[in-house]
């Protein structure tokens, strides 16, 4: 079975080809300064639409996770268990994806750095995996 792939609009395109090329950027804004995860087209912090694109570094904190042990569909049953998490990047914001890794492993507070994942037909996913320390 084929997992579903995110969809690609002309906002975000930008986002989804630096995966492909296996850099993690985000969106921030020249007014305030404020890097935001996910792309949008105003800043949610003032509204501005003065935005730019910047490399972030890839790394992260574990904020939030659940270990998923039944699928999010049958796409997903042979990944189970796994775990989704929302993890604080060390520029600011916070994003959720996939923590591939042992999943009694992962704890609140868990540094983390991005891995790119192959997800087919072109498009790359931020998973991320744990640091060891």
């Amino acid at each position: 079975m084929v997992k579903p792939l995110p969809v690609i609009d002309p906002g975000t395109a930008p986002y989804w080809q630096a995966l492909a090329e296996c850099r993690l950027i985000l969106k921030s804004c020249r007014d305030c300064g404020q890097p935001h995860f996910y792309p949008r087209e105003a800043c949610p912090s003032c509204y501005s639409d003065n935005l730019e694109w910047k490399e972030a570094k890839g790394e992260a904190q574990v904020y939030s996770f659940t270990i998923c042990h039944r699928p999010a569909g049958p796409a997903f049953a042979d990944d189970v268990p796994y775990v989704v998490a929302i993890v604080q990047l060390d520029e600011g914001p916070r994003m959720m994806t996939r923590i591939d890794d042992d999943v009694r492993a992962v704890k609140i507070g868990c540094r983390v750095k991005v891995k790119f994942h192959d997800a087919g037909d072109g498009v790359v996913l931020p998973y991320f995996n744990l640091v060891s320390e």
